[in-house]
């Protein structure tokens, strides 16, 4: 006998629950047997088990939401999802103190997953607002003001790094203080009821005693998986680049965050495709602030207390370039929401600089001239909105 309709949806999620979970295994089973393998196959098990957990932990924050108030929930939300990112680059952090190559690393790790985050999953929610529905930009409520003037301060001290040669302790405190005041201020918001969607959905049905002992399940034993393959991973991955001769700054720039950032690029893809593109983009802003200060912020907390005292987190050449990259991304992406709405034109220049740098990275100094000369352009172009933006912080 076949399934009723209604059944048919809740196996799938909760099989992909199941997979999620599996996937986790061959990772755990490689790590805790200590079996030796080859670089590469164990930076591709323990990839796949960190995309597992984060899928898993991603979950559990999204539910997490129903048992909190709506600042609380945010914050939590905020801090959970990003714990693979947060524990892989903190592993490369760590490493920093013994092996000053992986200073670059870590540097290497925040920026791919910043500029991941706009260049392409802010194009793809718009993208697929229009293919869907031929909507030809996501607008934003006026709400999200506030975060866009949050996001512009990170920004514009982000470009303060790469000048100073180092990510210092002081830099960690200020920016966590923007983060404290953005949760505060968004605490004192109206609360909204989540979005939730595929299993996170599933397990908000369940009876609260069930839900929340589910949540906590998932939490936690993917917490548990990341913090023991993270470093592994991180370093399986410095190998993998070193052993077949390719670049291992661009490797860990780019496969490291897309492991971590697997599920929430899925989750607002699934909100644009039923038509919340205006969640899924709102997500994505707050995700922005979230990586631009406490992310940041993490990696000279962790390089000082690896070595044992205070030190700040130093920037090559390089590094201070990709930083530099990084922020004018940023400053464009913020001057084009200051009116609270991103076009079909605005997301496919975001995606096509973003794919430019990413393809031939040796142009990265000029796509930074470029964004920062599209920003004054985009500003021009909306002057009245930079008033505008102000009168949020007073909101």
């Amino acid at each position: 006998m076949t399934g009723t309709p209604a059944s048919s949806p809740r196996a799938a999620g909760w099989g992909l629950v199941a997979i999620a979970a599996g996937a986790t295994l061959p990772g755990l089973a490689l790590e805790l047997a200590h079996l030796h393998a080859p670089e590469p196959l164990r930076a591709l098990v323990f990839g796949i088990a960190i995309v597992g957990a984060a899928f898993l932990v991603s979950w559990a924050a999204e539910v997490v939401q129903l048992d909190f108030s709506q600042g609380l929930a945010l914050t939590l939300l905020a801090l959970i999802a990003v714990l693979p990112e947060y524990v892989v680059d903190a592993s490369y952090a760590w490493l920093a103190a013994s092996d000053p190559a992986y200073a670059g690393y870590a540097v290497a790790n925040m920026t791919g997953a910043n500029r991941l985050l706009i260049g392409i999953a802010w194009p793809l929610v718009v993208g697929l607002a229009y293919w869907r529905f031929r909507r030809r930009g996501v607008t934003l409520e006026e709400g999200h003001g506030l975060e866009l003037v949050v996001l512009l301060a990170a920004t514009i001290y982000a470009f303060v790094l790469p000048f100073k040669g180092n990510v210092s302790l002081l830099d960690m405190a200020l920016l966590v203080a923007l983060f404290a005041f953005y949760a505060w201020r968004v605490a004192r918001l109206p609360a909204e009821e989540p979005h939730l969607v595929g299993p996170a959905e599933l397990i908000g049905r369940l009876p609260a005693g069930r839900r929340r002992l589910l949540t906590g399940l998932l939490a936690v034993g993917a917490a548990a998986v990341i913090l023991l393959v993270a470093e592994p991973f991180a370093t399986a991955l410095v190998g993998t680049g070193a052993l077949f001769g390719v670049d291992q700054f661009l490797l860990v720039q780019w496969l490291a965050p897309l492991a971590s950032e697997a599920p929430e690029f899925v989750v607002v893809a699934l909100f644009a495709w039923r038509g919340q593109s205006t969640a899924a983009l709102g997500t994505l802003v707050s995700s922005k602030i979230n990586q631009w200060t406490l992310l940041v912020a993490t990696l000279p907390l962790v390089y000082a207390v690896a070595l044992g005292h205070p030190a700040p987190l130093p920037l090559d050449a390089r590094q201070q370039e990709e930083v530099l990259l990084t922020a004018a991304q940023s400053l464009f992406a913020v001057s084009l929401l200051l009116n609270l709405r991103l076009s079909l034109l605005e997301a496919g220049a975001l995606f096509g600089l973003f794919a430019v740098q990413m393809v031939f990275p040796q142009t990265r100094l000029v796509v930074t001239v470029l964004y920062c000369v599209l920003t004054v352009v985009a500003l021009l172009a909306t002057r009245q909105q930079i008033i505008r933006a102000f009168r949020w912080l007073r909101a």
